[in-house]
């Protein structure tokens, strides 16, 4: 019976279905495939169907013990050219997992270059990819070309070689590229937004940076014998100088994996053992600016719109580098854009284009500084101005400025919390008048990482368990589990799935403004404000917890406790 009319027997597919496939895929050898592709059914769904109809069981990967001490005598040419992968052996039986229960000629092979007796088991081809890149490294076939083709070739890549982009042979270079094009889209598929490239005494090392947090990738021992041809290629795609070792070089990048493109930044730094390569990953497609999907709460979202649409004054968001301060200017700029509003944008980088906004790249090295884009700026008659960051005095008594001739300017500072804001510009040397009269709002954030919805695990946690300043009280009202991560096939046993943000809005209420134009202390300032209502950011990021959003964890990591 073919694979189609086994799906159709199964209450898979209908048998117009069926006919259909076979119009408009006549060429396709295998229809159950061809449904695959088109979302007519699932591979799992599939799989179980054909094994129970060829007497080869289905195997959950995920949930499977896997004795990996196979890996070391398994031919691995085999696991990549057929994706098979050994999961246990007993006496002179292996179990493999392949993804196709009738191409059984990979496994008479594998028989007869063990001498082992075979038991298929059918597993998802995605299931049994990421087992391979787990397990043997990312790239780890590429890798195994480029072994193969430096033993025929006597070809010897050492640490120092001075790779030009002038490669020996062809077929090597095209293996490189494509070794590179491996570790992009791996990241790119990992939701990762930096890719680590370091060079290390013992070789080089890779990490991709997920939501916050680095996690190191597998990568075949062999990797470290092309450190010096994988570091030029990311060079030559940055159009960096692949000769210049001895200095500092930023670059970039574009991309367009599975339709969408891809920005990416790439800084290269001379280290101890090599250059080490860092790139931040802007996936496009996967932004989605507006103020409801980074996580405000409904009343802070609120008070937010409403001043982000005052005709002038300055508003701040501040935190660390990676808080998430550009996405939620971005989102905010998004919400008031119109055709009535002009808005220009001075950043350094301009991370995402938007529409309708026009964006200035700032050139420090040729004098185009924050400072002198803002001045200019001012000469195009603007309603909006973001300065993508206030570094100096300068650039701070310019958007003061900018903000007195009726400009609404939203910008970033490096502050820890929102009240710290105005002593930090009181500190660069701006008048504290100015600082009272012109700043609206300033509003401090954090990311915290948002539990994977299909795994998450709840739990009733006991009130000693607890940090002292967790809203015990509001645990009992609500009458809700707290949750903690599991990890599951769609987080990528994780436990994670992206981030949200946590905010503490400070407006600039009559007493903050006094305050702010008497010199008083930030913690005066921020007593005043939590007086006034202000939701710090470890209140803010309690009713995430509450909400089954984070954990408890998380809002450690990532926040202090309050004081006041």
């Amino acid at each position: 019976m073919e694979a189609g009319a086994i799906l159709v027997k199964h209450g898979l597919l209908s048998a117009e279905q069926l006919n259909q496939l076979r119009v408009d895929r006549p060429e396709a050898t295998r229809l159950d495939v061809a449904a695959i592709d088109l979302g007519l059914v699932t591979e799992e769904a599939a799989l179980r169907a054909l094994g129970d109809e060829v007497g080869i069981p289905f195997v959950d990967l995920e949930q499977q013990q896997i004795d990996l001490s196979l890996l070391q005598n398994f031919p691995l040419k085999l696991i990549h050219r057929h994706s098979l992968f050994p999961i246990a052996r007993q006496n002179g039986t292996l179990k493999v997992a392949t993804s196709d229960p009738f191409d059984l000629y990979p496994l008479d092979e594998l028989s007869a270059t063990t001498g082992l007796t075979i038991e298929p088991v059918l597993s998802p081809r995605e299931q049994i990819a990421r087992r391979i890149k787990s397990h043997l490294g990312v790239g780890s076939e590429t890798i195994d070309d480029l072994m193969a083709l430096q033993e025929e070739e006597d070809i010897q890549l050492l640490d120092e070689i001075d790779v030009d982009g002038n490669l020996s042979d062809e077929a090597h270079e095209a293996s490189v590229i494509r070794l590179v094009n491996e570790i992009l889209i791996e990241a790119i598929e990992s939701r990762a937004s930096d890719v680590h490239v370091e060079s290390q005494a013992a070789g080089i090392k890779i990490r991709y940076r997920i939501d916050g947090l680095l996690h190191p990738q597998p990568v075949p021992p062999e990797i470290n014998r092309f450190q010096a041809a994988i570091i030029s290629r990311l060079k030559i795609m940055a159009r960096l100088n692949i000769a210049e070792k001895r200095l500092p070089q930023d670059g970039r990048i574009k991309l367009r994996v599975a339709g969408r493109e891809v920005d990416v930044r790439v800084s290269v730094i001379p280290m101890l053992h090599g250059e080490g390569i860092v790139m931040r990953l802007l996936d496009k497609g996967r932004m989605n600016l507006s103020l409801e999907s980074i996580g405000m709460e409904p009343d802070l979202a609120k008070s937010y719109g409403d001043l982000i649409r005052i005709p002038h004054g300055i508003i701040l968001v501040t935190g660390p580098t990676g808080s998430g301060k550009t996405t939620t200017l971005y989102s905010s700029l998004m919400e008031i854009k119109d055709e009535e509003t002009k808005i220009i944008t001075t950043e350094d980088p301009v991370e995402y284009q938007l529409e309708g906004i026009n964006q200035i790249q700032v050139h420090p090295k040729i004098g185009l500084t924050f400072a002198a884009s803002l001045r200019a700026i001012l000469r195009h008659d603007p309603d909006v101005v973001l300065v993508g960051e206030i570094r100096d005095m300068e650039t701070a008594e310019n958007a003061i400025q900018a903000s007195l001739t009726g400009h609404l300017v939203f910008s970033t500072l490096h502050t820890n919390d929102a009240p710290s804001a105005y002593t930090r510009l009181v500190d660069m040397g701006v008048e504290p008048f100015l600082v009272a009269s012109t700043v609206e709002a300033v509003m401090a954030q954090r990311l915290v990482r948002s539990l994977c919805k299909k795994c998450r695990e709840p739990f009733q946690p006991k009130q000693d368990d607890l940090p002292k300043d967790f809203p015990w009280d509001e645990l009992m009202k609500r009458g809700t589990p707290l949750y903690h991560p599991k990890g599951c096939r769609a987080c990528r046993n994780i436990g994670f799935t992206g981030r949200q943000g946590i905010f503490e809005l400070c407006a600039t209420n009559d007493a903050v403004r006094q305050l702010a134009h008497d010199r008083a202390s930030s913690w005066e300032i921020r007593k005043a404000a939590r007086e006034a209502g202000m939701r710090t950011l470890r209140e803010d990021a309690w009713l995430k917890v509450l909400s089954g959003v984070t954990t408890m964890d998380e809002v450690v990591r990532v926040t202090k406790g309050d004081r006041l």
